[in-house]
């Protein structure tokens, strides 16, 4: 019965030696392998391993996850043009050589980001202080994530870790700050503006002053051919007048006195005039004949 309860015990002695000198890492998971309290090896291979059993050897375990650092808390930065600012960033970072890392901070993930949040905090401002308000929100905001990540890296780097990315989430102004930089945009909207109006003023004056120089051009061409047209057809009537009109003198004549007639006795309700002129003889003969010596001189009142 004792031999029994020896061999139960012996074994019961070598399952628990033997489990002791098995362990499991995960592929999630570094394992630090201690001897006597230092390091002896770094095992970053997923699968069952052995050593030596406490207190001979002992285990533990680094998440190589990808890890991260997210205040929930905004910080104050000032930027060049003495204005505060409340940003909101988070940084992506995992463990890349577990023994620095052990060494660095004795393994708590807690410690490291501490260390961390303080270098980038450090590494933020100064960035900050270089750049205006403006700079910051819009224009070079990938310039300034990039800078930090930059300068933290090799911080990063004496303690066992890897910066994968550092991001600004919110980047707000303070009440007060939001307010002035809405009237100084605001009146740089205006100075714009004004000079855009006053751009086109002055375009559209240049443009009318063209436009009524070339309708004076067109009216001064345009009353040039018509002159030059209306002596072409007063040429052409004249011409045509002179060829008809000599083809009969005598009815040219008669046709030249109903004119003269006819513009003399417009608008006039007596004529004093000789009858017997000659500019009455076509009154006096249809054949426009000089009247015969001695006849009489009649009164002529024409209307």
């Amino acid at each position: 019965m004792n031999k029994i309860i020896a061999l139960v015990v012996g074994v019961l002695i070598v399952l628990f030696v033997g489990s002791s000198m098995i362990f499991v890492v995960d592929q999630r998971k570094y394992a630090i392998v201690f001897a006597f309290g230092e390091v002896k090896d770094i095992i970053s291979t997923p699968g069952l391993h052995f050593k030596a059993p406490p207190p001979f050897q002992n285990v533990i375990y680094l998440d190589k996850r990808i890890q991260t650092i997210d205040n929930p808390d905004a910080d104050r930065y000032i930027t060049s043009e003495k204005k505060n600012l409340l940003v909101d960033l988070f940084v992506k970072w995992r463990i890349v050589d577990p023994r620095k890392f052990y060494v660095s901070v004795r393994g708590d993930n807690t410690l490291a980001q501490d260390r961390l949040s303080q270098v980038i905090r450090a590494a933020l401002n100064e960035e900050f202080t270089k750049r205006t308000v403006a700079e910051v929100v819009s224009n070079e905001r990938e310039v300034v994530m990039q800078a930090v990540r930059k300068k933290v890296t090799p911080d990063a780097a004496n303690i066992g870790i890897e910066i994968l990315d550092v991001r600004l989430k919110r980047v707000d102004m303070l009440d007060t700050i939001t307010e002035s930089v809405y009237q100084r945009m605001k009146a740089e909207r205006q100075q714009v503006a004004n000079e855009q109006r006053a751009t086109g003023a002055a375009e559209a004056e240049r443009i009318k002053a063209d436009a009524d120089k070339q309708r004076e051009v067109i009216i001064a061409d345009a009353y040039k051919q018509a002159q030059i047209l209306k002596g072409q057809g007063d040429a052409k009537a004249s011409a045509i007048y002179a060829a008809a009109f000599g083809q009969d003198p005598q009815f040219y004549q008669f046709y030249q006195s109903l004119e003269a007639y006819r513009r003399s006795f417009k608008n006039r309700d007596v004529l004093v005039a000789d009858p017997n002129s000659d500019f009455f003889r076509f009154f006096r003969n249809p054949d426009g004949a000089a009247a015969p010596a001695g006849a009489a001189k009649p009164t002529v009142h024409p209307r």
